[in-house]
């Protein structure tokens, strides 16, 4: 986004990227018929801005809905899939919480505002929902989303939007209704893909810039600030290196691999090792095709999660051929399951063989899958997705330095504007 923008502006951009296709992690491959994402599976649509940039990015037009059973979802509870609310109806008949935590749930709008400056996202739900809504609402839904426990994550980080909420309203529900009111807040929310997956975005983007200005499998080995430009040494294909000189340079490289760039010229440079502090956990993408014939579920919905308190070995599992078409050939589902993050990180590095095998079982268990999966796939990712977590503000200060003592370098990424795809999209630079 930031080279589109840049050269949108009238400026000469050079990309270099270290894989071999732009958007890093935001991949869809076809295999054997099934259409699969490596990375973000959807993206969602709420604010007006987010949605003038896909118009203004001329690619909204290509953008597919998710199926309306799709806004059905599941939690693992007492070893049965069930439904959450979805409407005040559903929520009174819904056994995902037991009446006392109903209950509790609806007292929040009388409870007083927080106090601490830097809550954890447990901490903030136990103490405005209630303790069971952590556990089978929180818990299971910032795994779905973060692969992480609530009592890891910042509240300021993960989620500003509900501390500005309780902040300004002094109620998530109150807060909640004002909010429709929002100029920037879409009508409905809409849940969208494309028919070639998520790597059409980033492709669309890509090829609105010029072919010469990127550079796939080019490794940044070193960045040096010169007297008023910066030297860019790369690693092409082959063992050869070139030097390309510029006006300024945006790093998006992963926190992870920060320190394996040599740094050369900077003032506070001492500051890499927090701009480079963040927290990852190895992550497993486990894509299943069935024939449909095979699977009991009806498989209505976009899919399910697994509160920890379950004891399951996998983290939730995606209706992928449910919310959009052309994932699964023509009599056959695809479901994506995760597994690891940093609930059971070793698991995500167990053999292929035995993750398959282990993910069936669970399948076969929740679902009724009566057969062995026609397709089979891994994907991992062994520093997956970077925490926002109260080491999120040591970051972004460590990024704010280092831009104000090196004019023309700015740093941008999940690392620091979060994780989220509309987030990665509109912060071009912290």
């Amino acid at each position: 986004m930031s080279a589109w923008r840049a050269h949108k502006s009238g400026n000469s951009v050079t990309i270099f990227e270290s894989g071999k296709c732009t958007g890093g992690v935001l991949q869809s491959k076809n295999s054997d018929g099934f259409l699969l994402d490596y990375g973000a599976n959807t993206l969602s649509l709420r604010r007006k801005d987010v949605s003038d940039l896909m118009e203004e990015l001329g690619i909204l037009g290509r953008a597919i809905e998710a199926n309306p059973e799709a806004n059905l979802r599941f939690i693992v509870k007492n070893g049965k899939l069930v439904s959450l609310p979805h409407s005040l109806s559903s929520f009174l008949t819904s056994s995902f919480l037991s009446p006392f935590g109903k209950l509790r749930l609806l007292c929040e709008p009388f409870i007083a505002k927080g106090q601490k400056i830097d809550e954890t996202v447990a901490d903030f739900i136990s103490r405005r929902l209630g303790k069971e809504a952590l556990t089978y609402a929180g818990n299971p839904f910032l795994s779905g989303v973060y692969a992480a426990r609530p009592e890891s994550l910042s509240l300021t980080h993960a989620f500003p939007g509900l501390q500005e909420m309780e902040q300004s309203h002094g109620s998530l529900f109150k807060g909640m209704i004002k909010s429709k009111k929002d100029p920037n807040r879409l009508p409905k929310t809409r849940l969208i893909s494309f028919p070639l997956g998520m790597q059409e975005l980033t492709d669309h983007i890509s090829n609105q810039l010029p072919a010469s200005s990127i550079r796939l499998q080019s490794k940044v080995l070193k960045i040096e600030k010169t007297e008023n430009q910066w030297r860019v040494i790369i690693q092409g294909d082959g063992a050869s290196t070139e030097e390309v000189i510029c006006d300024s340079v945006i790093c998006s490289i992963p926190a992870h691999q920060l320190m394996s760039i040599e740094w050369s010229g900077l003032q506070g440079d001492e500051l890499f090792k927090d701009l480079s502090n963040a927290r990852h956990f190895p992550l497993a993408l486990v894509y299943h095709g069935y024939e449909r014939k095979n699977i009991f579920h009806p498989l209505n919905g976009f899919g399910f999660l697994v509160p920890e308190v379950e004891n399951r070995k996998i983290l939730g599992t995606l209706f992928s051929s449910t919310i959009f078409p052309g994932r699964a050939p023509n009599g056959h589902v695809l479901l994506t399951t995760f597994v690891g993050g940093e609930r059971q990180p070793d698991i995500a590095e167990w053999e292929d063989k035995k993750i398959h095998s282990m993910v069936q079982d669970e399948h076969a268990d929740l679902l009724g899958t009566s057969k062995t999966p026609f397709f089979k796939k891994i994907i991992r990712w062994s520093k997956a997705i970077p925490l926002p977590d109260q080491s999120m503000q040591t970051r972004k200060q460590a990024a704010r330095k280092l831009e104000e003592q090196n004019p023309g370098l700015f740093f941008t990424g999940s690392h620091l504007c979060g994780p989220p795809l509309p987030s990665c999209m509109q912060a071009d630079m912290i």
